[in-house]
């Protein structure tokens, strides 16, 4: 019996360590801060630059983000073109002339590609950093 015991105590702190060692790479906010920290600084110049040409850019990036995220989740799927296979997003009714801002987000993406590499920073974080930056960028600018 204390054979049995003992086992289910290692496979219970073994199970503990497991669960420990995969949290620790769960969600974080220092995740880019470590696979690539020209990411953040990138998508912000990129986002600075277009809401500083264009007034109304920085609404349409949290708009886009909101339109990313209403349905099923925050996912990038809101910059999905149509395909032969999908009916992508980008074109779907509600997001027609609605929906805009693909364009900063497309220099965005070959941006942080060019500092971090294709497939570091995923279309949905994109969006979310976007987002969060062109807030800031209109609230430097008291709008």
């Amino acid at each position: 019996m204390a054979d049995r015991n003992g086992f289910f105590y290692f496979l219970l702190v073994s199970v503990l360590v497991s669960m420990a060692i995969i949290s620790s790479d769960a969600l974080s906010t220092s995740f880019y801060q470590k696979v690539c920290p020209e990411a953040l600084p990138t998508i912000k110049k990129v986002v600075t630059d277009a809401v500083n040409r264009e007034r109304r850019m920085g609404a349409s990036l949290l708009r886009l983000h909101f339109h990313d995220c209403f349905i099923n989740g925050c996912d990038g799927s809101v910059l999905l073109d149509k395909t032969s296979t999908i009916d992508g997003e980008k074109g779907a009714a509600g997001n027609i002339n609605s929906a805009r801002g693909f364009e900063v987000v497309d220099r965005i993406k070959s941006e942080v590609n060019k500092v971090c590499g294709a497939q570091v920073v995923s279309c949905a974080d994109i969006l979310a950093v976007a987002a969060r930056d062109s807030v800031v960028q209109e609230e430097k600018h008291g709008r």
